[in-house]
């Protein structure tokens, strides 16, 4: 699964691809192995692991460090087809996980099949495929019809969950709009959240004003009569959406 934004959305794309992913994969040994031994050797990539990209790959081939959340097997079939789930910080190589499991059990591995089953907030729940968005596009290009495009169509906002939002009052929202601050006066309500945390700013009807990162912790703010909160890094709305309350 891959989500995509579609105009102002696409704002959202930066983060939601540095957001966690959730994979399942098969592998193959080269040769018969008993599945308890390869259960022992897979609990060893929970955590941090050292990682250098696989030679077909598009970025540069240094040695880094990526943490793998979870990984387990699903099933095994004949002792070389293992069913693996694993969920990872982005940028992780699922078929150099299998390529190492391989080289510790001395038979060499490799990834046969790879499914990505999550990105951030986003599942496989809803998912839909390249069909049927090509043909709702026909339907509201050739016959007018927009209700199959509005189906398969999320809210922008969406992809502000899993991180903390602050809803700000209406009149904070158009000097928002225009590359200002999100100060302590203009806040209705908040989640909590640290000191450099990426924030999400909302209005009271739900709607995305822009992300940002948090320049004090949530529980400053209560005692904060004015002054800076969050410093929007992308802008969601658009201008004079909202009256301007501002000069």
């Amino acid at each position: 699964m891959l989500p995509i934004g579609l105009e102002n959305a696409t704002k959202l794309i930066t983060y939601i691809t540095k957001a966690e992913k959730e994979y399942i994969c098969v592998m193959e040994t080269h040769e018969k192995v008993n599945v308890s031994i390869v259960k022992e050797i897979v609990e060893e990539f929970k955590g941090k692991i050292y990682q250098r990209p696989p030679v077909r790959s598009s970025v540069k081939r240094r040695l880094r460090t990526r943490k793998v959340f979870d990984i387990e097997i699903l099933e095994e079939k004949d002792g070389k087809l293992f069913l693996l789930k694993i969920s990872s910080e982005p940028g992780t190589y699922m078929r150099k996980i299998c390529h190492d499991i391989g080289i510790i059990l001395g038979t060499g591995a490799h990834m046969r099949e790879l499914r990505r089953t999550k990105s951030g907030t986003f599942t496989e729940e809803g998912l839909v495929t390249l069909q049927d968005v090509s043909e709702a596009l026909y339907m509201w290009k050739n016959c007018k019809d927009e209700s199959d495009l509005r189906k398969i169509l999320l809210p922008m906002e969406i992809g502000l969950c899993g991180i903390p939002k602050i809803i700000l009052d209406d009149n904070a929202v158009d000097a928002i709009a225009y590359g200002a601050t999100a100060n302590a006066p203009g806040i209705v309500a908040y989640q909590n959240f640290k000191k450099g945390d990426l924030v999400g700013l909302i209005t009271i009807k739900g709607e995305g004003i822009a992300i940002g990162k948090a320049l004090v912790d949530s529980n400053n703010i209560q005692q904060m009569k004015k002054g800076e909160v969050v410093r929007p890094n992308r802008i969601l709305i658009k201008r004079d959406v909202y009256p301007r309350a501002w000069k």
